[in-house]
């Protein structure tokens, strides 16, 4: 080789060895350099600058291999690019992060949830990069120009830094949608960041090329050491180091995949929640914002609608959550906004049923779109739907729509996102149901299907109309009983059939149902109270127990209260004039509409519900008569157009009762279709708007701070403060048969609710079950609501 001549270097021996040969070989052709490296360090070299070649002397690079060259270039890369990296989020820190809180640009009330959401750990991120940035630096000046490795530095890094950079990851895109939220509503927020964006250091790039920094990092440090792994020796020791390094890397960039997908798929959740449009005056709770809610499916279907004796085609939105399936009529209101009305009510997935996804296609008229001749612009041209149909599980036929989708592919697409939803829906339902059933007696109680069958009319009871807190064995005899109410804190057992209303001994009864005395000493504590008793109510009213009943008389109802009184007292000549020893009256006996059919106790006030609405009254006054006719009071109604439509919906129904909201001096008015609230004063509340339930309910159940809306086939569990629907159970031939407790015992904190339904079928005869709703969640320690006094439920005035 002819002197002058560049040549590559000579490795004698181990590499190891041969890399510190020629670093020392070349240290004396650096010294012009060292004053360059600083430069870069500190950042003080021109872009154009920032090169490995532009701080290496010529001789230095001759003595190298073109393939080491390229080696020496990228590795000089990989710490280029570090630096900037970090130099970016030193920027975001400094020109974004701390004038928004510095700022009124967010209020100040959710600035720090803001920074959160959109900035969520950069931090952290940060002072791991600072961390390999400052050993790269070290690396770099103790090895410059020829530096034997990085490799190490970043696997050490990589493994520390893996678990902040998957938060960051799987959160970017909530973190986006955030930003570009705030971005589209607050005008002080735009200002700031064009303010921002005139900062030499941002170089007219926005907050979301800042944001997306974490993301790209690793792809690009991945395909740089992908690129150095193509320029290094077989025998150098990074060819064990970085193959590592790219498999760890590969295999982290991969796990985050799934993660942005979902984020992704939140934020496509939370644009839909953000662009819904309800119809005014029902309140509707779907429980939007829960972690747990998902958008499973979403697409266009169309439906067709008669009008004037036509057929037209409407085009829907339609979105299948996890716990309901939305009906959508899109609107544009401008070319980045979308807003969708909600043309039909949301259909729970508890109640949502699969119809038929096999009918043949069906031709939608269209006018053609393309062609230019005047006959062309007028034809029409024909496209085939396929129909297939839903419907709701309570309103088979009022609440059945058949949806067209463009194709049969898409069709079967939505059969399989709609039984995938069902089924995960019925799954989740059923392992975490808040009101459990308990079986507490099955094939006991038998009736006949249809006509009792011949021979085997010993062997039925007679379908289940009422039961208590008791064991269930034959202890009484009594005719047709309809309801019947254990107190036994009273030591009473208050039953009501044909001949009237009685009470027994509770402790004879047990004895009985125990076998320890003959039936006929429970027979001889019975006690008459009243006949013609159209039903009764028995409970505690404030701190005495009271016995309710409304009697049937000459062209009237009265209502009668009664005190329940010791044994003690029961021989007191003072106490005996209601002609029974056990019981003395409450005042007089008041007029209540005939059409009576239910009444409550909240506290110191009874509810009396009739076909011509709800009436309250005192018990221990009767005589003053009814303070209030009407509620809720809609007296407003004439200056309130909600209250109006309120007051039309509400006397279209049948009014079952009121219930106390937690924490709270609102009423909640139970109607058989709806629901509203009121204040204690009776004045609807909440803009006079309106909760509607997904079935006609026949009766109800209150349990703390849920409500349970019971109807023949379904019964719904909703939260009292909101209405939203947690549970649905369902069923045939339902009904509640603890009718007749006013409120629950104190000393038992949630009382209990009794449902029979229709059980098997054998021989002609049904077996009735008689199920126990137990509350499965948590014990609660009281609230303040709970404690007797702290307010009166309501004071109409």
């Amino acid at each position: 080789m002819a002197r002058g001549e560049s040549r590559p270097p000579s490795f004698v021996g181990t590499p190891e060895a041969a890399v510190r040969d020629l670093s020392s070989e070349l240290s004396d052709l650096t010294l012009d350099s060292e004053e360059g490296l600083r430069k870069f360090q500190r950042g003080e070299i021109y872009d154009d600058d920032l090169e490995w070649y532009r701080l290496v002397p010529p001789e230095a690079r001759q003595v190298l291999s073109s393939s080491e060259v390229q080696r020496q270039s990228i590795l000089f890369e990989i710490i280029k690019s570090e630096k900037d990296y970090v130099s970016d989020l030193e920027t975001l820190q400094e020109v974004f992060i701390e004038p928004i809180v510095n700022t009124l640009a967010v209020p100040e009330f959710r600035v720090r949830g803001f920074i959160q959401e959109v900035f969520f750990n950069l931090d952290k991120i940060l002072e791991h990069h600072k961390r390999m940035l400052g050993a790269l630096f070290e690396r770099q000046r103790d090895q410059h120009p020829l530096i034997q490795s990085l490799s190490d530095i970043i696997l050490d890094n990589s493994l520390l830094f893996q678990d902040d950079y998957e938060d960051y990851i799987k959160h970017y895109p909530l973190a986006e949608a955030r930003h570009r939220s705030e971005l589209r509503r607050n005008s002080r927020y735009q200002y700031l960041l064009q303010q921002c964006s005139l900062a030499p250091r941002v170089r007219k790039r926005d907050l979301i090329t800042f944001l997306s920094r974490p993301v790209t990092r690793l792809p690009r440090l991945l395909l740089l050491l992908e690129n150095a792994k193509k320029y290094t020796e077989p025998d150098h020791p990074d060819m064990e180091t970085i193959p590592l390094l790219i498999g760890i890397l590969k295999d982290f960039i991969r796990s985050t995949q799934p993660g942005i997908a979902a984020s992704e798929d939140k934020v496509k959740y939370w644009n839909l929640c953000e662009s819904l449009i309800y119809q005014k005056g029902e309140i509707i709770d779907l429980d939007l914002y829960d972690e747990s809610r998902s958008l499973r499916f979403q697409g266009p279907l169309s439906r067709r609608y008669k009008s004037n004796m036509d057929l037209h085609w409407a085009d829907l939105h339609v979105a299948l959550l996890d716990n309901y399936m939305l009906l959508l009529k899109p609107e544009a209101r401008s070319s980045t906004v979308m807003k969708h009305h909600v043309v039909s009510r949301p259909i729970p997935l508890e109640y949502l049923r699969l119809g038929a996804f096999d009918g043949p296609p069906e031709n939608r008229k269209e006018k053609a779109e393309d062609g230019s001749g005047i006959l062309d612009r007028v034809r029409s041209r024909y496209r085939q739907m396929y129909p297939f149909t839903i419907y709701h599980a309570s309103s088979k036929m009022s609440r059945r729509y058949t949806l067209y989708a463009g194709s049969e592919a898409a069709r079967q697409k939505w059969y399989d996102a709609l039984d995938e939803a069902l089924g995960i829906r019925q799954v989740r339902q059923e392992s975490n149901m808040l009101f459990a059933p308990h079986i507490i007696n099955e094939g006991f109680f038998k009736h006949a299907a249809l006509v009792a069958p011949y021979g085997l009319a010993a062997h039925y009871t007679g379908r289940v109309n009422a039961a208590t807190e008791l064991s269930f064995r034959k202890v009484l005899s009594v005719p047709n009983p309809t309801s019947m109410v254990a107190l036994p804190a009273a030591g009473k057992l208050f039953v009501l059939h044909e001949d009237g209303l009685c009470s027994y001994s509770l402790d004879m009864l047990a004895r009985a149902a125990l076998g320890l005395i003959d039936s006929r000493k429970v027979d001889a504590s019975r006690e008459t109270i009243a006949g013609d008793v159209l039903f009764f109510r028995a409970g505690r009213v404030g701190n005495r127990f009271m016995v309710l009943y409304g009697q049937k008389s000459f062209l009237q109802v009265y209502l009668y209260a009664l005190e329940v009184v010791s044994n003690a007292d029961a021989n007191h000549p003072r106490w005996s004039t209601s002609g029974v020893s056990s019981f003395r009256s409450f005042g007089d006996p008041l007029v209540i509409p005939k059409d009576t059919y239910n009444i409550t106790v909240l506290s110191r006030r009874i509810v009396i519900c009739s076909e011509k609405g709800i009436s309250v009254a005192d018990p221990a006054n009767l005589s003053l008569g009814v303070k209030s006719t009407h509620l809720p009071d809609f007296s407003g109604s004439d200056l309130s157009l909600p209250m109006a439509g309120l007051k039309v919906r509400c006397a279209a129904c049948k009014p079952l009762g009121i219930v106390r909201c937690p924490n709270s001096e609102e009423l909640l008015v139970v109607y058989d279709e709806l629901g509203c609230y009121m204040d204690k004063h009776g004045v609807p509340t909440r803009a006079s708007g309106y909760l509607r339930w997904e079935t006609k309910a026949v009766s109800y159940a209150h349990r703390g701070d849920y409500l349970m809306l019971i109807s023949p086939e379904f019964i719904e569990v909703r939260t009292v403060h909101t209405g939203k629907l947690v549970q649905v159970l369902e069923g045939a031939d339902m009904r509640r048969i603890d009718v007749g407790l006013l409120s629950p015992d104190k000393d038992s904190a949630q009382g209990t609710t009794l449902i029979a339904m229709r059980g098997r079928e054998e021989q002609g005869l049904v077996a009735d079950r008689i199920l126990e709703l137990v509350e499965t969640s948590e014990l609660r320690t009281p609230r303040v609501s709970d404690v007797p006094g702290q307010w009166e439920d309501f004071d109409i005035l």
